[in-house]
């Protein structure tokens, strides 16, 4: 089936919750022991005094991109790993971190489990349907996450120049997974294609320095080695991620590059040019 008329807009998604469930069996010949016991590498003490510079960054990691791959498989439940949203999903179940409400990406609402599940669309419905002896009846049907359309991931963070070490370092102070889902428009027309439309909708925000933890203790798929994997911290704390930049702090209420862009080639050249102006930040600081 073709599609014509793709548009980016806001808007609720449906989806859904699965639980996973524990082998009953070692399934494997040993016991992996490392990751669970592992704790997050301690950042840096840095002093006000010390921020000579600093600048506050969102950027967004499209998880369909091959290097965001480890943070977006598996998309169904599996015994050795999980994505990174399934976990922190599953984290805020067990009330290891907390959720916050994606009304601002200040952290100032808290949400509970049941409406995070409510906001990835996984809530149990109520249907009504006939029964074997024609009678209508009402029948509950189990709200399924459905963790294929969380594509993309929206990351805060702080860009600082520490004078004490003379470095430009990096701090995220929160994640937002970010749902997609396509709606088909009926045109009404037989002869013409019919259109889709791409409704994009922030679910839950995440402060990062709370949620380091459970991170540092989930380990997540290594193409080269089973044996040898590495945690999501780890994956954060050295950067292995492509993503780009949609935001700079700014005068304007913090507005979007595609807010004063004209989009496309445009809006990701401006992306680059903030990303340039970061490197040449640390860089002009040297003389040589």
């Amino acid at each position: 089936m073709l599609f014509g008329g793709f548009f980016l807009i806001l808007g609720t998604l449906h989806a859904p919750a699965q639980d996973r469930k524990e082998s009953l069996v070692n399934d494997g010949f040993y016991t992996r022991e490392t990751i669970q016991q592992r704790k997050p590498i301690p950042y840096q003490y840095v002093r006000e005094s010390d921020v000579l510079w600093s600048k506050r960054i969102w950027r967004m990691v499209d998880l369909r991109q091959k290097m965001n791959y480890p943070l977006y498989f598996p998309t169904t439940p599996m015994q050795d790993r999980e994505s990174l949203v399934q976990r922190l999903v599953r984290a805020i179940k067990y009330n290891e971190i907390t959720a916050y409400d994606p009304v601002d990406d200040e952290f100032t609402t808290r949400m509970s489990y049941e409406q995070v599940i409510k906001n990835l669309g996984a809530e149990d419905r109520v249907e009504k349907q006939i029964d074997e002896n024609g009678n209508e009846v009402d029948v509950t049907i189990k709200g399924e996450i459905k963790w294929s359309s969380i594509k993309e991931l929206l990351i805060k963070e702080d860009w600082f120049f520490d004078k004490q070490t003379s470095t430009l370092q990096v701090r995220i102070v929160g994640i937002c997974p970010i749902m997609h889902d396509m709606r088909i428009l009926q045109t009404g027309e037989e002869d013409q294609e019919e259109t889709g439309e791409i409704t994009k909708k922030q679910t839950f925000w995440v402060y990062f320095p709370e949620a380091r933890t459970i991170l540092a203790n989930t380990d997540f798929f290594n193409s080269f080695n089973d044996a040898q994997r590495i945690s999501f911290d780890d994956l954060f704390f050295k950067r292995q991620f492509d993503s780009y930049i949609i935001r700079e702090s700014n005068v304007f209420d913090n507005r979007l590059i595609s807010d004063y862009t004209f989009g496309g080639v445009q809006t990701m050249q401006e992306s680059e040019k903030i990303k340039t102006d970061l490197f040449n930040m640390e860089h002009d600081l040297w003389e040589y």
